[in-house]
């Protein structure tokens, strides 16, 4: 009996080791996750005002895509035009609302990332991939493209003010861009870029100020006095459709981001961080819809169905006013890049740390950041089809985390009692329009590229 009672002792002192050490392991295992979280670009600070996410959303909004936006017009149509770039702010608005709910849908949880959510939502293998793929094409895209509106917007500076600097080509002004944003992308995290987007932000605004008033002086002098679409032909004008279609879409690409940066504010029992990030989405929308059909209409009205697919490149005079927003675009795309490129950098650093095991490092980050900036960079020397380039990329995932995935994970939520079935049929409406503008806009994108190709040689 006293061996046996010896026997259970050591039993069960072997029992209580195995658990203080898987306690201990544990333990450990929440600390690195917790110091990898403090480490990594969106959770690393937890300290924004509710204004931040106001400059976040009008950086990631009123980019490169307003610009685009009186050439989308053009291709469909005054009321067309106009009606659509009205349901995409109405359909992208709410299913933005939705996206700032689901934050905290779970009590005591946090989804900081899209593809979070993803998984909460639809599993750790659909949702994760669902949403990844589309997430990172949206983000991937937008680097690429203001790479290549960096590049033209401070070529047409300097062609404005330096005339004996015309022969310089697009290149090397996106070949500077670049090197801005290696520099740049060796910020530590969101909350560390507020300034950079909050005067990229401003600059926004400004310009699409500049581009409306000198549209508006222009077209007053010298109009046209009839408005129709580019196109004559009925392929021509279905292609064109296609096309505006997927550059609205790209207007609306802010939603790849918005839970990133919820992720920067603090939050409480008595003030989630819905509360203040809501505030700051509702103001940054109220910016966006009034510069997006200012310019819209502005520009189309000036220059009617002759509009460069850059709203800026029609307008010649005041010389120097137009070089000054032109330089203004540079500077708010040197920002818009680095909001779009952080949850990127967050994605490639936590993929090294958790499956390579990598050691969290400023080496870490400055080779990861730095390869990442080289390759977008590189990319954008070799295919700089603006117009193309919007229409495609619009379609082909833009849509998807601006107006699909966020009814998906909706429908697929578990939703609280209080949510009426308004909200469903709402997120199926959404879902469907999201489709259909997926499935045609890429079309014109490509044939847009097919043609710019023809006439393009590289590196010029």
């Amino acid at each position: 009996m006293v061996q046996a009672s010896a026997g259970d002792n050591e039993a069960n002192n072997a029992n209580v080791n195995a658990d203080a050490d898987a306690n201990v392991n544990a333990n450990n295992g929440n600390n690195d996750q917790r110091n990898l979280e403090n480490w990594l670009a969106v959770t690393a600070s937890r300290d924004a005002k509710w204004w931040y996410s106001t400059f976040h959303n009008v950086t990631a909004m009123v980019g490169a895509g307003v610009l685009g936006l009186p050439f989308a017009i053009s291709q469909m149509g005054w009321i067309p035009g106009v009606t659509a770039i009205v349901l995409s702010w109405l359909v992208t608005f709410y299913s933005l609302w939705q996206l700032v709910e689901m934050h905290e849908m779970v009590a005591g949880k946090r989804f900081d990332r899209y593809y979070e959510l993803g998984e909460h939502m639809l599993g750790p293998k659909l949702g994760f991939w669902l949403v990844m793929v589309q997430q990172l094409t949206v983000q991937v895209a937008s680097t690429i493209v203001y790479c290549v509106t960096g590049g033209k917007s401070l070529k047409k500076f300097f062609d404005l003010v330096l005339p004996a600097w015309t022969g310089i080509r697009q290149t090397f002004y996106i070949l500077f861009f670049i090197v801005i944003q290696f520099f740049l992308s060796q910020t530590p995290n969101f909350n560390k870029l507020k300034l950079v987007s909050m005067l990229a932000a401003l600059m926004s605004v400004c310009y699409s100020g500049v581009a409306v008033v000198t549209s508006i002086v222009m077209g007053v002098h010298n109009h046209p006095t009839h408005y129709g679409v580019r196109s004559h032909t009925v392929a021509g004008k279905t292609f064109d459709v296609f096309t505006a279609l997927g550059t609205i879409a790209f207007a609306f690409a802010g939603h790849s981001v918005v839970l990133e940066i919820q992720a920067t504010l603090p939050s409480t029992e008595e003030v989630p961080s819905k509360k203040p990030m809501w505030r700051g989405v509702v103001s940054a929308y109220s910016i966006v819809i009034v510069c997006y059909l200012a310019v819209a209409v502005s520009g189309y009205w000036a220059f009617g169905s002759s509009v460069e697919d850059d709203v800026l490149i029609s307008l010649e005079h005041p010389f120097w006013l137009i070089a000054i927003a032109n330089l203004m675009v540079f500077v708010h795309v040197i920002g818009s890049f680095q909001v779009f490129a952080m949850p990127v950098f967050d994605t490639i650093e936590s993929l090294l740390v958790h499956k390579y095991n990598f050691t969290p490092s400023r080496t870490l980050r400055l080779i990861a950041r730095t390869l990442f900036v080289a390759l977008v960079g590189f990319i954008a020397l070799c295919v700089p089809f603006f117009g193309g380039l919007l229409g495609f990329f619009g379609g082909l995932a833009f849509t998807s985390t601006s107006y699909i995935i966020p009814g998906v994970l909706w429908l697929a939520a578990q939703k609280p009692k209080h949510y009426s079935k308004v909200h469903s049929y709402a997120s199926m409406v959404c879902i469907i329009i999201g489709l259909f503008i997926a499935l045609t806009a890429p079309i014109g994108g490509v044939r847009t590229i097919v043609l710019s190709i023809k006439t393009y040689k590289f590196f010029s």
